[in-house]
C-alpha cells in the first residue's frame, strides 16, 4: 500500500506539473506566416533553445485563489541566436506566479532559422501572435484583456520593445484573431538590447539583421527611435557594469520613454553585469524582483492583495 499511496502521489505531481506547463502552438496548422514550409523539428540542447519548429508558448498559472487577472508573455534572451529558456524564462514565470500572475514562456523562431522568408520579422510576429492568443483567451483564464504585458531579458528586451512600439500588425493570418490587439500593456526589461547602431550588441545585430544591415534597418529596429506616447509603462532593470550589452541601451529607452510622457521606471544596479537573474544577484541588483512587484502594484497592474 506504502508503494501505492507513494506512485499516486508522484503521478498527481506529475499531473499538476504537466498541466501548470503545457505547452500551447500559436499559429494554426497550415498557417503559420513567413515560412518557406520546410518543417524543421525543434533543437534543444544545455538549457537552450537553438531552433523552433513549433512557435508556442508554455503556460504557467497561479492557482485559482490567487489570480489576480493580469498575465506576462516572457521573451527569453540569447542574442537572436538560442533561447535561454530556464534561466531567462521559466524561473521567471514562476516567481510571477507567486504574485498571482499568468506567464506564458514564448518560443518564438529565431531569425537563423532557415525556414524563414524574411528573418527580422519572424520573433516579432510570434511575439505578437502570443499577446493576440493570450488576450482572446482572457476571460477563460481569468485575465483581464487590458492587463497583459511582455517581459524580456537581453536580447528578449529587444523583442519585448519591439513588440511594445511597431504599431504594424505582422500577425495577421485572416483568422478569428485578426481584429485582436497585438499590442502588450506593459513592459518588463532585463538588461535589454535596445540600439542597433553605436551602442548595439553586435551578435544580437547579426543574428537579427545579418552582418550588412541597412541604415534604414538600423534605425526601424533601434527600438528607443520607435517610442511614442502610446508606448506602454516600461520597468527596466539594468546593471552599470554590464560588459555585453552596454547599460546606455536602457538609458536610452527610458529618454525616449521619458521624452514622450510614458510613466515608466529606470534601475541600474553598481553590479550584475549581463547575469541579472531571478536570484543570487550581487548587491543591490538582488532588490529588482522586490522593486518590479512594488511598480506593479503602483501602475494597478495587479491589487497589492486578492481582498
Amino acid at each position: 500500500m506504502k508503494i501505492f499511496r507513494s506512485f499516486l502521489v508522484l503521478s498527481l505531481l506529475f499531473v499538476g506539473t504537466a498541466n501548470a506547463q503545457e505547452f500551447i502552438p500559436i499559429w494554426p496548422a497550415g498557417k503559420m506566416p513567413n515560412t518557406k514550409g520546410m518543417k524543421l523539428p525543434d533543437s534543444i540542447a544545455n538549457e537552450r533553445v537553438f531552433r523552433v519548429g513549433t512557435p508556442g508558448m508554455y503556460a504557467f498559472f497561479p492557482s485559482v485563489t490567487e489570480n489576480k487577472g493580469a498575465a506576462v508573455i516572457i521573451c527569453p534572451g540569447g542574442g537572436y541566436e538560442r533561447l535561454a529558456y530556464i534561466i531567462s524564462g521559466t524561473q521567471l514565470a514562476k516567481w510571477f506566479n507567486t504574485m498571482g500572475v499568468t506567464a506564458f514562456v514564448l518560443n518564438y523562431r529565431l531569425p537563423n532559422d532557415k525556414d524563414l522568408v524574411t528573418r527580422q520579422d519572424g520573433p516579432l510576429q510570434d511575439a505578437q501572435r502570443a499577446i493576440k492568443y493570450v488576450r482572446s483567451n482572457a476571460a477563460k483564464w481569468g485575465i483581464k484583456p487590458d492587463q497583459i504585458g511582455i517581459q524580456g531579458s537581453s536580447a528578449g528586451g529587444h523583442l519585448a520593445t519591439l513588440t511594445g512600439t511597431v504599431l504594424t500588425d505582422l500577425a495577421k493570418i485572416g483568422d478569428e484573431l485578426n481584429e485582436v490587439s497585438p499590442k502588450p500593456n506593459f513592459m518588463i526589461l532585463v538588461s535589454p538590447v535596445i540600439d542597433m547602431g553605436k551602442y548595439a550588441n553586435k551578435g544580437s545585430l547579426n543574428n537579427l539583421l545579418g552582418e550588412k544591415p541597412t541604415e534604414a534597418q538600423i534605425k526601424q529596429f533601434s527600438t528607443q527611435l520607435q517610442v511614442t506616447d502610446k508606448t506602454p509603462p516600461t520597468f527596466i532593470a539594468d546593471a552599470f557594469n554590464d560588459k555585453s550589452v552596454d547599460p546606455h541601451n536602457s538609458l536610452m529607452f527610458f529618454e525616449a520613454l521619458l521624452s514622450h510622457k510614458v510613466p515608466s521606471t529606470l534601475h541600474v544596479f553598481p553590479q550584475g553585469a549581463h547575469a541579472i537573474a531571478l536570484r543570487n544577484n550581487p548587491g543591490s541588483a538582488d532588490m529588482w524582483t522586490q522593486l518590479c512587484e512594488r511598480w506593479m502594484i503602483e501602475m494597478n497592474i495587479i491589487p497589492a492583495s486578492n481582498k
